[in-house]
């Protein structure tokens, strides 16, 4: 429905996004996010190639930005370029957000996704042997007009294969007048539900083993909210902000939101981490 909603893409000039990046910059901000319909297709239509790469150069060299974080760029238009100049710079988060949506060929087609599982697997395999510690986050649709059990079976191997650090699944909604309503084959919401629930489970056990790998790590924290006395919420350079996993932060001393501090961890849960302040933490 969104393409049909909001017409095709139309890029910002480059001066302008700079332009503004800096004014933000000035004004104290220290996450500037970048997000389209599709980041990787920025200035194909201004300037007859894909700029992202280019634009995200630019604003690396703005003064004041601790994260420069990019948001929903489609896989297949992930270049090893732009993959370059993200582990390039260190304002520029490892983090790759990437909807794959299935992960089935025949469903990836149904859908008019211009990709194919062993696409998507390449691109995921490239971009981990530029950045190992690249955080992948990604959604999946499950409930898609004619996906069949087989179909569903695939997507949920795919998963445990990839390994993803974030994983949202949401189920098929019909949109009336859009080429997937007119689809046969709708599945029963119970159906979708079930395969949703499914796949949640799997993710679920793929985050717990890598938050379990953090206990004992230390990582930079952006304070959010103050909770309760000595206890704080924040969130890490691998984590986006309202959509991904949390730090709870213990500590004595006031701790202003806004604020970066040094937190080893000390626990984990499914999807969040605990913590203490660095100087503050004792074996």
């Amino acid at each position: 429905i969104i393409p049909k909603l909001r017409g095709k893409y139309r890029s910002r000039k480059m001066e302008d996004i700079i332009a503004e990046a800096k004014k933000l910059a000035e004004r104290g901000v220290k996450e500037l996010v970048v997000i389209a319909q599709d980041t990787t297709k920025y200035g194909l239509d201004l300037y007859g190639e894909e700029k992202l790469a280019n634009l995200l150069e630019e604003l690396a060299q703005i003064e004041g930005f601790k994260w420069i974080r990019v948001m929903y760029s489609y896989p297949e238009s992930i270049t090893e370029e732009l993959v370059k100049v993200i582990k390039k710079y260190d304002n520029i988060c490892n983090y790759f957000d990437m909807p794959i949506q299935h992960a089935s060929n025949r469903v990836l087609k149904l859908m008019n996704r211009k990709t194919t599982k062993e696409d998507i697997l390449s691109k995921i395999n490239m971009i981990r042997s530029h950045i190992p510690d690249a955080t992948l986050r990604t959604s999946i649709i499950v409930g898609f007009p004619g996906e069949t059990e087989e179909d569903f079976n695939e997507l949920a191997e795919f998963i445990k294969e990839a390994q993803f650090d974030k994983l949202g699944v949401f189920t098929y909604s019909r949109e009336e007048d859009t080429p997937a309503d007119k689809l046969p084959n709708h599945l029963e919401e119970e159906v979708k539900v079930e395969r949703q629930e499914a796949l949640m489970m799997i993710q679920q056990g793929i985050s717990e083993e890598k938050n379990n790998n953090k206990i004992g790590n230390k990582y930079e924290v952006l304070v959010e909210e103050q909770i309760e006395d000595n206890v704080y919420v924040g969130r890490t350079i691998y984590d986006a902000e309202e959509i991904d996993a949390i730090v709870y932060v213990k500590s004595i001393r006031n701790i202003q939101v806004g604020e970066f501090v040094n937190v080893v961890i000390t626990d984990a849960l499914e999807y969040d981490l605990m913590g203490v302040i660095e100087d503050e933490f004792t074996e």
